[in-house]
């Protein structure tokens, strides 16, 4: 009772200072609609970086991660977020050219190039996607409060979406970027710290790694190419990823931009150690626990460790879902005012009552994903369907759209359908999973790539022109 009773201060704790960080910048820090949903586009290296990378760091890769490394991955669970690091060094190539669109969303961009109807559709995917993304993270948010407290789930859901509802409302991107640095950096050192103890309370590593099979300590036991997968599936999500391309819109100039996903890849391969250790401490220790080793991390941890790292764990598991689910429903907001209602709205609104507005879109959102959350869906098919139906389309639209500057109008628009119907076709074929090694997400962009590049090559041929540049104006935008 008193571990748990530590535990619950330090998360009640975090609860609040996030509440206050929000109320904080909502009153000192939004002037403007620049301000609420672009953070005044000028965060530094460090902020835009820790937002990259708790933004990937979702409760899948902490707990999710612990369970892998328990199961049949052993240590090559370690990729599941390592590859995440590799997909951001070829996202570096691409992050001062999102920074240089001076847009606010993807599917701005993406209309600038290919028109109203491409817009519209990258929109309502994204919407949808992001709805589904919102739900799973305050699913995952309230069963971390709900395990650690005792209370139901579904209060601690309606408690943990509150949260994030209230700072993000209050703050928006300022609060989101703050929190996600405080909640990267909670994540961080959490596991840091614990991971050396637990494997010291369980007898040192070579004891741990004495009670296990051989296979289990194998880097590479997944497989190269299911490695190279996910490695393709992390570049694919996060290049047409709202959530990662409203960071880089923050960033003060190109240059922090490209800098801060190379640290942000760092800061990612600093994050795939610890869980994997934790789980794979925990198979060693405790072989037989429920759930094929759901609560692996917590499990060993509270066996293992004092109670004020038992709550800094627990706390770094709500972090690690809430710094997800706060950017996904920011980006959801800010993408039904910008791209459906200022579009279809048919009046200007002022810069006061857009910020009101998509307060208003904020907190109507994630009332609704929390409604879906308490249908109790899988958090993995949820989470599944939502990376891809977001991704497969407008990859090349958005993504080759930016680096391709002949390319026609009708590409855009063709890739944005094919890309999404390619996605459908592999993720029923394949049941969400890998088929040949290759998952639904990449299968979706190779097909939107491979319209794309078809679709130019036909019209270049005939002469067609080029559809009009991403960009505001050919010209260095560093100092903007």
């Amino acid at each position: 009772m008193v571990l748990q009773t530590q535990a619950i201060i330090i998360v009640v704790a975090y609860l609040i200072g996030m509440l206050v960080v929000g109320f904080i910048v909502g009153k000192l820090k939004i002037k403007d609609s620049s301000d609420y949903m672009l953070a005044g586009r000028r965060m530094g290296l460090f902020m835009v970086a820790f937002s990259l990378s708790a933004n990937n760091i979702g409760g899948g890769s902490t707990t999710g991660l612990a369970q892998k490394a328990f199961g049949d991955w052993g240590m090559s669970a370690i990729w599941y977020v390592l590859a995440a690091s590799a997909a951001m060094i070829p996202l570096a190539y691409f992050a001062p050219k999102i920074r240089q669109t001076m847009a606010v969303t993807i599917p701005e961009v993406v209309g600038r190039r290919f028109g109203k109807i491409s817009s519209t559709f990258t929109a309502v995917l994204g919407i949808l996607s992001l709805f589904c993304l919102t739900s799973s993270q305050i699913a995952a948010s309230g069963s971390v409060v709900a395990g650690l407290t005792g209370i139901p789930t579904n209060v601690a859901l309606v408690i943990a979406g509150a949260v994030v509802i209230l700072y993000t409302t209050f703050g928006g991107m300022i609060a989101d970027q703050i929190s996600d640095l405080v909640q990267f950096a909670i994540i961080l050192v959490g596991l840091a710290v614990a991971t050396p103890i637990v494997i010291h309370g369980c007898g040192g590593w070579d004891a741990i790694s004495a009670a296990l099979p051989p296979v289990q300590l194998d880097f590479t036991k997944i497989g190269w190419v299911t490695i190279i997968g996910y490695i393709f599936n992390y570049f694919c999500t996060f290049l047409a990823g709202p959530e990662m391309v409203s960071r880089f819109e923050t960033a003060k100039d190109e240059k922090t931009a490209r800098q801060a996903s190379w640290v942000s890849a760092i800061l990612m391969a600093a994050m795939s150690i610890f869980p994997t250790l934790l789980g794979l401490a925990a198979l060693a220790t405790m072989p037989d626990l429920a759930d094929g080793g759901k609560n692996a991390m917590m499990a060993v941890t509270t066996a293992h460790a004092p109670a004020f790292i038992v709550g800094m764990i627990s706390a770094a598991i709500i972090c690690a879902t809430m710094s997800s689910a706060d950017s996904n429903l920011l980006c959801m907001s800010t993408m039904i005012m910008n791209d459906l209602y200022l579009e279809y709205g048919g009046k200007k609104l002022s810069d006061k009552k857009i910020i009101t507005y998509t307060r208003a879109c904020n907190v109507i959102a994630a009332v609704i994903a929390m409604l879906i959350a308490m249908f109790g869906v899988p958090i993995v098919t949820m989470n599944t369907f939502a990376f891809g139906i977001r991704c497969a389309g407008p990859f090349a639209a958005y993504g080759l759209g930016l680096i391709v500057p002949k390319a026609t109008k009708n590409s855009g628009i063709l890739s944005l359908f094919g890309g999404t119907i390619g996605f459908c076709f592999w993720q029923v074929l394949s049941g969400g999973g890998f088929k040949f090694g290759i998952l639904p997400v990449v299968f979706g962009c190779t097909v939107s790539a491979a319209v794309f590049f078809i679709v130019n090559f036909i019209e270049w041929k005939r002469g067609v022109q080029p559809a009009p540049s991403a960009y505001i104006e050919k010209t260095d935008n560093s100092q903007l």
